[in-house]
């Protein structure tokens, strides 16, 4: 079996790093990933991603990454489902990175 998946993308939020109960860092980030092909109105859309950042790669990518750079991730895809405050569940789809890469830095002016 394999669970592994690439993205190249913008980082839409500014990144942040925060700590769990047990002292990891994490850091979650959304990615921008054009598709690859236009729709019926002749447009690319683009797939708003939610990604997670643990330990170094979360350090790493807090320090050197900002809104609007383009990385790479390579992760795999996990779901996993969160009750509610009115007790109803929802799933959750996103990836957990094993690699960021830094490809580029949104220019400044």
């Amino acid at each position: 079996m394999l669970n592994q998946a690439v993205l190249v993308g913008r980082i839409v939020y500014e990144p942040e790093l925060k700590e769990t109960e047990n002292g990891n860092k994490i850091s979650n980030v959304t990615l921008a990933v054009p598709r690859s092909y236009k729709n019926a109105n002749g447009e690319y859309d683009t797939d708003f991603i939610s990604c997670v950042l643990w330990k170094g790669v979360a350090e790493s990518t807090v320090e050197y990454c900002h809104k609007g750079d383009l990385v790479g991730i390579k992760g795999r895809i996990q779901t996993r489902d969160v009750e509610l405050d009115d007790e109803t569940r929802k799933k959750y789809v996103e990836v957990v990175a094993e690699k960021v890469t830094f490809l580029s830095s949104k220019k400044t002016e």
